[in-house]
């Protein structure tokens, strides 16, 4: 049995990493037990009472009415991973300076990502966007008709991300990508990536978003775009959505096909 003083002694390094990890303390409640209390309590995903609170409060056919009742929502009811307002700006400039036609997003999630994007589109751009899980997929899919996009604008594709790649050629028209986001799982990121070369939807100047490269991060992404001689690299520095005091990046690269 542990004497009380050497438990005593271990109080002030307790209290240390309480407030030095408080911030990821509290991302944790907000993300896991909020959520899971919510889900027992309410018997729906977070996701379909995220969007019960945008239909009750958000303006339909008004995108950046959406966007902000998404962001009251998570910074007052529960925490959602979505790109978030400030790594938003970034996505919104350079969908603006770059006037991609044809986009690809992976991972959907509600949809937040997807209206930034569709709402500074050039006329006649497309937007693909993909979930592998079918219950966010259909939330998405009633957020972004709420924002006021149809289908000619935003194409929603559900299944995993490494099946649908090598069928946007023959299945859906897609020649070449000119703007990728992805914000799925980190560890798909390398795996995508290299996917995305090998089947040549890729063209010199594409660019590709990666949204959450510091936290949680994806190391051997940030590796191989380093030292693979295929990408210019830019870190949009900043902070992960939604907590101020959790340091997070996100990845710009531009494809330059040099080896």
């Amino acid at each position: 049995m542990v004497s009380p003083a050497i438990a005593l002694a271990f109080i002030p390094f307790i209290i240390t990493v309480i407030i030095r990890y408080r911030h990821y303390f509290l991302l944790f409640y907000r993300a896991v037990i909020v959520r899971r209390i919510q889900d027992y309590l309410t018997g729906i995903p977070r996701e379909e009472r995220a969007f019960q609170y945008v239909i009750t409060h958000a303006i339909p056919g008004d995108p950046q009415h959406v966007l902000n009742t998404f962001d009251q929502y998570c910074y007052h009811c529960e925490y959602l991973s979505n790109i978030g307002p400030q790594k938003g700006k970034v996505l919104d400039r350079l969908i603006y300076e770059n006037a991609p036609l044809n986009v690809l997003e992976l991972g959907t999630q509600c949809g937040y990502a997807t209206i930034i994007m569709a709402q500074a589109l050039p006329l006649g751009a497309r937007l693909y966007t993909v979930d592998y899980n079918p219950s966010k997929a259909a939330v998405a899919e009633k957020v972004i008709r709420l924002a006021g996009f149809d289908d000619d604008t935003v194409e929603l594709l559900v299944g995993p991300s490494d099946d649908i790649i090598p069928q946007l050629k023959d299945k859906h028209g897609v020649q070449k990508l000119d703007f990728i986001l992805m914000d799925h799982g980190k560890r798909c990121y390398l795996r995508d990536l290299q996917l995305l070369e090998e089947v040549g939807l890729l063209q010199e100047g594409s660019i590709i978003l990666a949204d959450n490269v510091l936290f949680p991060g994806a190391p051997h992404f940030l590796q191989y775009v380093k030292t693979s001689g295929k990408y210019q690299l830019k870190m949009h520095r900043g902070h992960l959505e939604y907590f101020r005091y959790i340091r997070d990046g996100i990845a710009e690269l531009t494809y330059t096909k040099l080896q």
